[in-house]
Formats: structure tokens, C-alpha cells, sequence
């Protein structure tokens, strides 16, 4: 099983995806690789898989990727093989992919994965809040250009099975877990 997490850039994605790892024996991180650089504390393989642009495209050339993504100037992708190994081991997948990237996803595997798409929703304000507390000191036009994508992303709202409302975080890992949970019975009850 896949379960995508979704949602702008500050929504809570990474939190929650590290608490659900922690609290669940199944469920895995599959890093994505990325051309940014890491920031502080991030370390290769545990986040992401870091990589320079030219690898990156190197990689797209070969088509080892089942999406990408040019987000804030850097790529982000999902690794084919990678996820094929994960998914074939029986583990429950927790990655988080923007709205691009799902629909893609969406559209590549829906008939032969089990696919749960979770749109992570905050409001403007408190965004703005933890964009600012995470410390990646943005400048004012980053800031805004990251606000700005909220409008975008939320149009996009309709391709996701579940919207959580992400104003408490131990009630929305409460509710994914449950979520988790409920979709694994009715995935074992179609086998």
C-alpha cells in the first residue's frame, strides 16, 4: 500500500509521516531524490536522496522516475525501482508527493497498487506561522511564493480520498492511523 501525503510546503507532511513510522511496525519512509540541497540536520537517505541537477536529468532521461517535479527550482522524483522493492516487501509506503506528483501517481498506478491519497489542509495564517518558525530563513518574496501556491494546491483538492483539517497534530495522526488501519482490512478482505 502507498499512502500519499499531500499539502503545501509547511503543512506538516514530514512531522507526521516520521510519527506514523514511529508509532506503526509496517509503515516506511520512501525518500524522495531531490537536486536542493539538504538543509540542516537532513541526512542522505533519511530524507531524501540528494543528488546534483545533472544526475537528476540523467535519471529522467533513463526513466527511472514514476513522477517528478520542478518545485521552488530544485526536482523532486520517485524512484521506480525503489518503490517497486518497498511495495513488493509488503511494507506500507508514507510518502509525501505535491498535487503534481499525485495526479501523476494516480494515473500510473491506481490498477495495480493500492493507492490512499491524504490532502493535509492549513489555514493561510497558521502556514505562514510555521513557515517562519522552521527556520530556512525566507526571504519575503519566498514566503509569499509559497503562500501563494496554497490557492493551487487546494484546487486540487478533489483528487484525494480524505482532506484533514491539520490544526492538531496528535488528532490528525490519531485520524491517518485509523485511516492506515481501516484501508489495510479492506485491502486483505480483496485478497
Amino acid at each position: 500500500m502507498l499512502v500519499i501525503l499531500s499539502g503545501v510546503s509547511g503543512a506538516g507532511k514530514d512531522t507526521i509521516k516520521n510519527e506514523l513510522i514511529r508509532r506503526m511496525e509496517d509503515v516506511i519512509s520512501l525518500p524522495s531524490f531531490t537536486s536542493r540541497k539538504p538543509r540542516e540536520g537532513e541526512e542522505e537517505g533519511v530524507q531524501y536522496h540528494f543528488i546534483t541537477k545533472e544526475q537528476f536529468e540523467e535519471k529522467i532521461k533513463n526513466n527511472e522516475f514514476y513522477e517528478y517535479d520542478l518545485h521552488h527550482e530544485n526536482y523532486y522524483g520517485t524512484s521506480r525501482k525503489l518503490m517497486n522493492e518497498k511495495i513488493q516487501s509488503g511494507k506500507i509506503i508514507v510518502k509525501d508527493i505535491e498535487v503534481n506528483g499525485t495526479e501523476n501517481l494516480i494515473k500510473i498506478l491506481n490498477n495495480e497498487t493500492n493507492l490512499v491519497t491524504i490532502f493535509l489542509k492549513v489555514e493561510k495564517e497558521a502556514l505562514k506561522r510555521r513557515l517562519i518558525a522552521r527556520g530556512d530563513n525566507l526571504s519575503e518574496e519566498e514566503l509569499e511564493l509559497r503562500l501563494g501556491r496554497l490557492e493551487y494546491e487546494e484546487s486540487k483538492i478533489k483528487l484525494y480520498d480524505y482532506v484533514i483539517k491539520n490544526d492538531n497534530f496528535e488528532k490528525t495522526v490519531n485520524i491517518i492511523q485509523a485511516i492506515i488501519e481501516n484501508e489495510r482490512k479492506i485491502e486483505m478482505s480483496h485478497k
